[in-house]
């Protein structure tokens, strides 16, 4: 099923300000809340579609590709973007902009003190750089890559931090002149996870953490171009004392190709050619993305014209179109002649089908003129 789009899910234009997004989400979030439709999937469901759109066009680079790009620039259903987002992922990403504190971000507005427990940290976020071939940007690809990322390492238990009791967050109650006012801060000794290590194997710091590497398997869409930058939920560090990895962003590199340079969704190719064959015509065999193709080159081609092989190019990233190839044709001087060769050329010099000068009529044409005038 196709996905919806991220604008049209928060009853937004596309130009809407990043204030505008904000404010059409907490509306969102509010109305579709799971503590509000208990045992309503398709509230769940809508709640986590708004997230998911608040998570992109409140990032400004996101927001950016999937304005060009569309939902194949966040990576489509191969696991990128936002579309792997659980409740977890939400309360901890976005409960900030509901106000309030602690444990639970919507406490504020549904009341309770228990709710989802303490708000979970998110670890940070991992890059790599991709390079791909013109081949495999054509077709699509999936790829293995090795990535070291850290974990909480084996052995390693946690407990609920006694300073903040779990919450992640310390209050604090002032009384001023206007009434009784709330702060929170940070825990600082568990720094907002609401726990702290309980015990670790030797060899394992204080954050419990340990770097590993682990192969993850990458699907890359059709028609990503250089620079482009995808990203994998979940896929980043893990942070200390548990809680939600951060994301793997993968930065797409194009390989130089050989014979052929991308020219946005079209491939071009420069053939060079002999004199004769551009006077006489033959058939040759060119490169192209699918392997070698012959093509027909007609007599009296001139050097500079373009050819054009349909469907040979790039396949636009949203799916709409493919590019085609441009075959430019390139006329070949020979630098160094032998004598016969130098005798032929003059033999020819003077003939008149050699000379690229208006033919005999246009010549008569314009002669005419010149007499009027």
């Amino acid at each position: 099923m196709a996905k919806r789009d991220y604008y049209e899910i928060l009853g937004l234009s596309r130009n809407a300000s990043p204030e505008e997004i904000k404010k059409a989400y907490r509306k969102i979030a509010i109305k579709y809340h799971p503590d509000k439709n208990p045992d309503d999937p398709s509230a769940e469901d809508k709640f986590k579609e708004a997230a998911e759109a608040y998570e992109v066009l409140s990032n400004g680079d996101k927001r950016q590709r999937y304005d060009q790009f569309g939902h194949a620039g966040m990576g489509g259903a191969g696991g990128f973007g936002g579309g792997g987002m659980n409740m977890d992922d939400i309360f901890s990403q976005f409960g900030d902009i509901f106000g309030g504190g602690g444990g639970n971000p919507f406490e504020s507005f549904f009341g309770g003190g228990g709710g989802r427990g303490g708000r979970q940290r998110k670890g940070s976020n991992l890059r790599i750089k991709l390079k791909l071939t013109l081949e495999e940007i054509a077709a699509g690809v999936e790829k293995k890559v090795k990535v070291k990322r850290l974990v909480v390492a084996e052995g390693v238990t946690y407990k609920t931090c006694s300073t903040c009791q779990g919450s992640g967050q310390i209050r604090k109650v002032v009384n001023t002149m206007l009434g009784q006012m709330v702060s929170a801060n940070t825990c600082h000794t568990c720094h907002g996870s609401g726990k702290v290590i309980d015990q670790k194997p030797t060899g394992v710091d204080n954050t419990g953490l340990e770097q590993k590497e682990e192969v993850i398997s990458i699907r890359i869409p059709s028609g990503v171009a250089e620079g482009m930058q995808l990203s994998m939920s979940g896929k980043g560090n893990e942070p200390p004392g548990g809680g939600i990895p951060g994301e793997l962003l993968i930065v797409i590199e194009e390989q130089e190709h050989e014979f052929l340079k991308r020219e946005g969704n079209n491939v071009a190719y420069d053939l060079y050619m002999n004199f004769a064959d551009a006077a006489l015509g033959t058939s040759v065999e060119v490169p192209t993305l699918d392997g070698k193709v012959k093509i027909k080159i007609e007599p009296g081609t001139q050097s500079g014209k373009i050819l054009r092989l349909r469907g040979k190019g790039i396949r636009d990233i949203n799916g709409y179109e493919t590019g085609d190839q441009l075959i430019h044709i390139n006329l070949w001087t020979p630098q160094q002649l032998s004598r016969e060769e130098q005798e032929m050329l003059e033999r020819l010099r003077n003939s008149p089908n050699f000379d690229p000068k208006p033919d005999k009529k246009e010549k008569g044409f314009f002669d005419k003129m010149r007499e009027f005038f």
